[in-house]
């Protein structure tokens, strides 16, 4: 590690790894600091029992491949695979789809019974939504404009948001269009051979083009001298640079990392608006070798509730889940494996104030109830299991150091004040999962490269 760059990213999430790169192919000397042990971020990976575990491959939109493509490789885009089963299975409907416009209008117009115009119609609103139009409708405005009072409607197609990103009907319908028109248009694609390719694949890039990749590089402060980003403390040394870019939580950016006391009062007024997302609880299924399951879709959103309640899918109380399913398939030049990831949207705040006893006995009952839910699809399940574990937000906390443990980074109004931190402090400038445009595998990959392009700019400036 060199004493001095032209930037320190700190944190190697896609939007990390992203902008890194970006930056680095653009010939800029540039230190990749990761706290962690791994790679990646929440786009991660880890072994228990030889069984690998994807922590949040399944799913993405098309355009993962266009971005991979443009901002990474060819050979890396080459590995986006279409995922064709996707199963709904709750007390107002069950059904299955491919997840793209034709068929969630046919799902619409058939079992919904929506007339082709007003399902044409929907689709034809969303797509014309741009984030730069002033537009105060909420999700449920929207919902009630085409859709009046079917919550059932309301579920097909909200309840995948929430689950993806935390989404809820009182939020900026501008973010569910934008998210919609790319999550549902073309279907949910997945990445052939799994998170640790996709990692191996984008480090060897990295390398190529000169990124200085370090692990195990905390990050404790970002100094600033004469206005400007001086250079960053990691593990207790300084670290010269140019510019920063933090692809840490936004709120532990701008009170931990740069100081709520170097920005105006009008900036701080609007740090405090920011509100963050919740977080994620998951459960960790592995077969043990020799076992197969049958073929019951790649993702599978399950409830108990009887109608669509984004308060629900929080409760503590767990009624909603979503099973992804990773087949052989999934990583074909790798031993025959089976392993399911049932995920559940937390709040960390159900989980901070236990003690260890009552935390340990509480995902325990998560790990059960989970068994519970999975024997609904495949009745022999328990017998063929040589693995569980389970994550909850403590856990997301301590890995990701993200406040609250949120996985889903900030609310909408958290993109102003990601996109606003160069303005206050020249040289400084954030990344990641912010504004829910802006979240999943998509988003942040893409924020990280429009983000690369500014600290590009920047660095033209300031040489």
């Amino acid at each position: 590690m060199q004493k001095k760059y032209d930037v320190v990213v700190i944190g190697s999430g896609l939007g990390g790894l992203t902008v890194a790169n970006c930056l680095g192919r653009n010939g800029h000397s540039v230190l990749l600091a990761e706290q962690h042990n791994q790679f990646g971020g929440l786009a991660t990976y880890f072994y228990r029992k030889k069984h690998l575990f994807d922590v949040s491959l399944h799913g993405f939109p098309v355009g993962m491949k266009k971005s991979l493509r443009k901002y990474w490789s060819q050979e890396i885009a080459n590995h986006i695979v279409q995922l064709k089963g996707i199963r709904f299975d709750n007390p107002q409907f069950s059904l299955k789809t491919v997840f793209d416009s034709d068929d969630f209008k046919k799902i619409l117009c058939e079992k919904f019974e929506v007339s082709r115009e007003t399902a044409d119609e929907f689709y034809a609103y969303l797509g014309a939504m741009n984030y730069y139009d002033r537009n105060d409708m909420t999700n449920r405005d929207l919902f009630e404009k085409f859709y009046p009072r079917r919550n059932d409607i309301w579920r097909l197609l909200m309840e995948p948001m929430t689950y993806a990103n935390g989404s809820t009907l009182d939020e900026p319908a501008i973010t569910y269009g934008i998210v919609f028109s790319n999550f549902m248009s073309k279907g949910v694609f997945t990445f052939e051979g799994g998170t640790d390719l996709m990692l191996k694949m984008m480090l060897e890039k990295l390398e190529e083009n000169g990124v200085d990749c370090q692990k195990c590089l905390k990050a404790e402060k970002i100094n600033i001298a004469d206005g400007r980003i001086s250079g960053v403390v990691l593990n207790g040394k300084e670290v010269k640079c140019k510019a920063v870019v933090s692809n840490g939580n936004l709120l532990t950016t701008v009170k931990d990392y740069i100081g709520i006391e170097n920005f105006s009062t009008e900036f701080v007024s609007k740090i405090k608006d920011v509100k963050l997302n919740t977080s994620s609880s998951q459960v960790y299924i592995g077969l043990t070798p020799g076992e197969k399951i049958d073929y019951i879709g790649d993702l599978l959103f399950t409830s108990t509730c009887p109608e669509y309640s984004p308060e629900a899918i929080l409760d503590k109380n767990i009624t909603s889940r979503t099973f992804s399913v990773y087949y052989p398939s999934t990583r074909p030049d790798s031993p025959k494996d089976y392993t399911i990831v049932a995920s559940m949207n937390s709040k960390y705040e159900d989980w901070e104030g236990l003690s260890d006893e009552d935390y340990k006995q509480k995902k325990k009952d998560m790990i059960e109830e989970t068994l519970d839910a999975l024997e609904k699809y495949l009745p022999e399940i328990r017998g063929k299991i040589d693995y569980l574990g389970a994550a909850t937000p403590k856990t997301f906390k301590r890995y990701t150091l993200h406040e609250g443990g949120a996985s889903f980074g900030t609310k909408f109004e958290g993109l102003e004040v990601s996109q606003g931190l160069s303005e206050e402090i020249p040289g400084a400038f954030h990344t990641g999962s912010v504004g829910i445009i802006m979240s999943g595998w998509l988003g942040a990959a893409n924020y990280g490269a429009i983000t690369a392009h500014f600290v590009d700019k920047y660095l033209s400036v300031v040489r």
